[in-house]
């Protein structure tokens, strides 16, 4: 089953790193949070990714054209009658056997439109589909058991995010009757990415000129067709800088539930 990742947005509440390279290239511990991202699926034997590229998609390009140079050791051999020659050392337990497929899905196309661009790389299988910004312990053989289970044409993976404040109830009178710290328990579900699709979902994307979240999801819910699965570990995006330094942190002190 192919991975297709977003990874074409521009990124602006980030634009201290997004002037200079796509959000998926933004790096944790220095490796991209693509990278990150591949791992998590890599691990579960999922090997075949399709990256829809868009804002500055020559940045992950050159990435994985030039992958094994930035894992290994490059050796330059300037000692030649031309211009020199180029090797690079084998990065041992950090070479990959991934299949990447980088496709040109537009500057300014939406989610929905980047989806319908890669279809044709799909083959008419069932795909898994996520976003290229945050990360997550997402167990992804429950989540396909789910999605099998369930026989919808779509499973997205839902969690309650980490509240950003505390909880504060009063009374009528202005009397705090109960003050609550960040409770998982007190937040919305929301979308986290990590879906799994049918090929059947092409048929609620239009003209591909809307976002994913707005109608075509809303469409395939109307219809019934779309499952969700619940996911109460870790979840973190990577929407601003300092989502950006949390995420380092964690991975620096060797806490990042979403290492493999």
């Amino acid at each position: 089953m192919k991975v297709v990742i977003l990874a074409g947005g521009m990124g602006t509440r980030i634009s201290e790193e997004s002037r200079f390279k796509p959000k998926p290239m933004v790096e944790i511990g220095d490796r991209p949070i693509l990278w990150h991202i591949m791992k998590w699926y890599a691990s579960f034997g999922f090997q075949e990714f399709v990256i829809c590229c868009g804002y500055k998609g020559h940045v992950i390009k050159d990435y994985f054209l030039n992958y094994s140079a930035y894992q290994g050791d490059g050796i330059y051999d300037l000692n030649t009658d031309g211009d020199g020659t180029y090797g690079c050392r084998d990065a041992g337990k950090d070479r990959e056997r991934w299949k990447v497929t980088l496709a040109n899905t537009g500057r300014l196309t939406k989610t929905a439109g980047r989806l319908l661009r890669v279809r044709e790389y799909l083959e008419g299988e069932p795909f898994m589909l996520t976003y290229g910004d945050g990360v997550a312990d997402v167990d992804l053989d429950r989540l396909l058991a789910c999605h099998r289970a369930g026989g919808r044409l779509a499973t997205i993976t839902t969690t309650q995010p980490e509240g950003r404040f505390g909880t504060v109830r009063m009374e009528p009178d202005g009397r705090v009757d109960s003050f609550r710290e960040k409770a998982r328990r007190d937040q919305s579900w929301v979308n986290i990415g990590f879906m799994v699709m049918e090929p059947g979902v092409f048929d609620y994307l239009g003209d591909g000129s809307q976002m994913l979240e707005d109608e075509p999801f809303e469409r395939l819910a109307a219809a019934g067709e779309m499952d969700a699965y619940r996911h109460e570990g870790f979840w973190a995006p990577m929407d601003t800088l300092r989502d950006k330094e949390c995420l380092e942190e964690l991975w620096a002190q060797g806490q990042a539930p979403w290492k493999r």
